[in-house]
């Protein structure tokens, strides 16, 4: 019985000792530094979201034939994709080296593409609708709506016309925010991938002189991004002294 009590006597002043320790030590355990897991997410210059995965991914392919074919060889990718609503921001300008969205904007299409969504495309003079596909960003001159950016289509057939239909990126007031939440949809252009007036000169000086465009749209996953064989991009001369602008 002896030897039973005087175990139980040092089991009980384990406990206290235990729990004068654990008092003692509440306080700085209290005051230290939080450990949390962090989740590793991609570099950003702006908090914009990307475009989808899907879109991306058909991007990177055309930017990936084109830049084989030694059309372009800067890291920068600027996605378009017109499936999206015109009130959407559906332009990404993306630089692939350091994996940030620089920018992400509004973006008009053409007036007879659509309204709020741009459902018809064309690579035909006069058609006023914006084209779908691969373009290379080529030398920037001032027109009637400013600063502007020639583009060439590399798609034979769906849109090499881009020189000859003035097709360029430039800046408009009706590339709207406030006023397109009044009318459902942005204002258009005459084909034109058309920006926000503040952000054109800025987002022109990134993209002139050889990066990419991609704008994606219906049947554009079909579209043979590797074939660039096409007149518009043998000889821009005639064209350039041509002076024409965009509308």
């Amino acid at each position: 019985m002896r030897c039973v009590a005087e175990a139980w006597r040092t089991s009980v002043r384990a406990r206290m000792w235990g729990v004068i320790l654990l008092a003692a030590l509440l306080p700085s355990c209290a005051s230290a530094p939080r450990y949390t897991t962090r989740t590793v997410a991609r570099p950003r210059a702006t908090s914009a979201a990307w475009p989808r995965r899907e879109v991306l991914d058909l991007a990177l392919r055309a930017y990936s034939c084109g830049r084989a074919q030694g059309e372009f060889n800067h890291p920068l990718l600027t996605v378009i994709d017109y499936s999206l609503p015109s009130t959407s921001k559906r332009l990404w300008v993306i630089d692939l080296s350091r994996r940030r969205v620089l920018f992400n904007e509004l973006v008009a299409h053409g007036a007879n593409s659509g309204d709020t969504y741009a459902s018809a495309f064309s690579n035909r003079v006069g058609s006023r609708q914006s084209s779908l596909g691969l373009f290379r960003t080529d030398e920037t001159y001032y027109g009637r709506h400013g600063r502007a950016l020639r583009l060439s289509g590399l798609e034979p057939g769906i849109n090499d016309n881009a020189r000859e239909r003035a097709i360029v990126m430039h800046g408009a007031p009706y590339v709207n925010p406030v006023a397109a939440e009044g009318m459902g949809r942005l204002g258009r252009s005459w084909g034109c991938p058309a920006v926000r007036t503040a952000v054109a000169r800025p987002m022109i000086d990134t993209l002139k002189q050889g990066q990419f465009i991609y704008a994606h749209g219906p049947g554009t996953a079909e579209l043979s991004s590797c074939k660039t064989e096409n007149l518009a991009l043998m000889d821009h001369s005639a064209l350039h002294r041509l002076g024409r602008t965009g509308l």
